[in-house]
């Protein structure tokens, strides 16, 4: 996963360079959603989840290296109840564990459908973050 989202990129380089209003704080949890079809990867262009158990789930990355971050830890979703949550395209990691503001997203290497039952899992360091 290495897209940043243009929300995320305005604010480092503002907070970095000293313009605007230079006041982004890192969240004090981040959370990884779960998008069945991504048009650009902006906030309004992606189609999260919904619904049958599903909600982001917290994840915690080790420091960074070599310019990018892997999680620290699995990342357990909630099991898919009451129906399909449909074919996983793509994540993302968003500030807050509703709503909140999408920071980066990114492709799955494989697709994965998860039906009613399923847990979605993604192993330790198997989630990459870099800056390009």
């Amino acid at each position: 996963m290495s897209a940043a989202t243009n929300y995320l990129e305005n604010e480092v380089l503002d907070h970095i360079l000293g313009e605007g209003a230079r006041d982004f704080t890192s969240p004090a949890t981040l959370y990884i959603g779960l998008f069945t079809a991504v048009a650009d990867g902006e906030a309004g262009s992606v189609t999260e989840v919904s619904g049958n158990g599903y909600a982001r789930t917290a994840v915690n990355f080790n420091a960074a290296s070599g310019g990018s971050s892997t999680n620290n830890g699995a990342v357990t979703f909630p099991t898919a109840s009451g129906g399909n949550w449909g074919t996983i395209t793509h994540a993302g990691v968003y500030d807050a564990s509703s709503s909140g503001n999408l920071l980066f997203y990114g492709a799955l290497t494989v697709n994965k459908t998860v039906t009613d039952g399923d847990t979605f899992q993604i192993a330790d360091t198997q989630l990459t973050i870099s800056l390009a």
